[in-house]
């Protein structure tokens, strides 16, 4: 017996130090060195100070913004610590009431829209943390804003073209803005 628990405590301390030390440690060596805004999540710096990130959506509902989709992570939206959708099915009744309540908020928000709400501003996304919308649900809001900030809605649309990210390596995914860069460069134009 005493011939097999040497190597196996042996194999362990070995793997242990292998796969629990050198190995992360090599990854994110690699990381910091390849890939240096990625590995640090890749976050947004103006004047020195940390204002958010590139991947995790933030919440917006002053009206002279972007607003980002609803969020599903509590206690308060896009809540990086609770990542995860609100798991209710297309047919549960507590969605279609909050999907009804958030067209009727747009709509209060929106007067004389009458076009379609892009389902992506009245639907979280699977991880609640999602920092973009559709370009579509960016033309949606651009009257408003435009309104509000007294700005030509030419001028916010070409924003919004400039800001709309294409599908990964041309195939994957959709078009889609990010709404944080977008309201960045909104605040920029003063």
């Amino acid at each position: 017996m005493k011939d097999h628990i040497r190597p196996a405590l042996t194999m362990l301390l070995l793997l242990t130090v292998l796969t629990g030390l050198v190995y992360p440690l090599a990854v994110t060596g690699l990381a910091q060195l390849v890939f240096p805004n990625q590995a640090n999540g890749s976050l947004i710096v103006r004047e020195g100070k940390v204002i958010g990130s590139k991947l995790i959506g933030q919440y917006f509902d002053r009206p002279e913004y972007f607003w980002s989709r609803p969020s599903a992570t509590s206690p308060f939206p896009y809540n990086a610590a609770a990542s995860g959708g609100s798991n209710l099915g297309p047919t549960n009744p507590v969605l279609i009431e909050a999907v009804k309540s958030r067209v009727a908020a747009l709509r209060a928000a929106y007067p004389g829209n009458d076009s379609l709400v892009p389902v992506d501003l009245v639907t979280s996304s699977g991880s609640g943390l999602d920092p973009h919308i559709s370009p579509e649900a960016a033309q949606y809001q651009i009257r408003r804003v435009a309104r509000v900030r007294g700005i030509d809605e030419a001028v916010l649309r070409d924003l919004v073209v400039q800001h709309t990210e294409g599908r990964q390596l041309g195939v994957l995914g959709e078009p889609r803005v990010n709404v944080l860069l977008l309201n960045l460069a909104l605040d920029e134009r003063r």
